[in-house]
């Protein structure tokens, strides 16, 4: 498993929401760049940017950042937030961004996330399935930077999506999200035994190395932390063995 250092912007700024609540934003002072260098600097070949301004009106509202920190040049980028169209994703592509990140629109829109599925190739494309538990908690998706809850069952939009090439989940528990009350081994277990070939990054909630551990136990491919990083609460011992230059 690889940590996938994340950054959330709004306003040409790095902030933190608090379980996806817009009203419950942390500013940092750190710039976008700087923090981007952080992040090189600790050995992450790649980083997690959520235009979360993008994910609030529908359409990307970062797209000249995001091409300055790619031509920065040290890390990898996938990228979501206001991923709607295909002019969005062509527009977020040709600034040099190596996966766009889908999240609503494999709900409002199956068959044309399908399409760029099929176009883009599987390893060009992430499903942002963000979710919350239900009463019997079963994971349920939440979508538009998560204001909007779903009946839609997680394990029923991975398994049509599969059928048609998916490759990368990313998964969010919004109850744990910018919360640093660890993650939810349960789920990201159970999506893994359930769906074994999909390479699920797991995101929310991660406080320390022990989580990082733990995420490592239950299968997933990656682990994106934003606020315990940005706000140096895990130590370079803790993240070494999650970083693949570290």
């Amino acid at each position: 498993m690889q940590l996938i250092p994340s950054m959330d912007l709004t306003h040409g700024r790095c902030v933190r929401l608090l379980h996806g609540d817009f009203a419950k934003e942390t500013h940092y002072r750190i710039a976008p760049p700087a923090l981007y260098a952080r992040y090189a600097a600790l050995g992450a070949t790649w980083c997690h940017v959520v235009d979360l301004d993008g994910a609030r009106v529908g359409t990307p509202a970062h797209l000249e950042l995001i091409h300055t920190l790619k031509g920065l040049g040290a890390l990898k980028l996938q990228v979501g937030g206001g991923l709607r169209d295909a002019t969005a994703v062509h527009n977020t592509l040709k600034v040099g961004v190596d996966r766009v990140v889908i999240g609503s629109l494999a709900i409002s829109a199956p068959d044309t996330v399908t399409e760029w599925l099929t176009t883009l190739g599987p390893e060009r494309v992430v499903l942002a399935l963000d979710v919350r538990l239900d009463a019997e908690a079963h994971p349920r998706i939440a979508t538009h930077g998560w204001q909007q809850q779903t009946p839609h069952s997680l394990w029923d939009i991975v398994a049509f999506f599969s059928a048609v090439g998916l490759r990368h989940v990313l998964c969010t528990d919004v109850g744990r999200d910018g919360a640093l009350s660890g993650p939810n081994e349960t789920l990201y277990r159970d999506a893994v035994h359930r769906f074994p070939h999909i390479a699920w990054q797991a995101s929310g909630g991660i406080r320390d190395g022990r989580d990082l551990a733990a995420l490592a136990g239950t299968g997933v491919s990656a682990a994106i932390s934003g606020r315990a990083l940005i706000e140096n609460r895990l130590t370079a011992t803790e993240l070494a063995p999650f970083l693949p230059v570290a």
